[in-house]
């Protein structure tokens, strides 16, 4: 796949960000269910993983 525009490059990162999120809240939620883990370390791991892709993601967007 070649993408040369920028609207093209933001919609698959978007898309990707999605995807990875559907990934991640599914396997929050199987880890809640199965491990019965307080909600307030979910919610730790959640603000930790949005912390890491947002100091990661954050110069690839600008």
């Amino acid at each position: 796949m070649h993408i040369d525009s920028t609207i093209a490059i933001s919609q698959a990162m978007i898309a990707f960000i999605g995807f990875g999120l559907l990934l991640v809240g599914g396997s929050l939620i199987v880890m809640r269910l199965r491990h019965k883990y307080h909600p307030n370390l979910i919610g730790a791991l959640v603000g930790g993983m949005l912390c890491f892709l947002l100091l990661e993601m954050l110069p690839a967007l600008t």
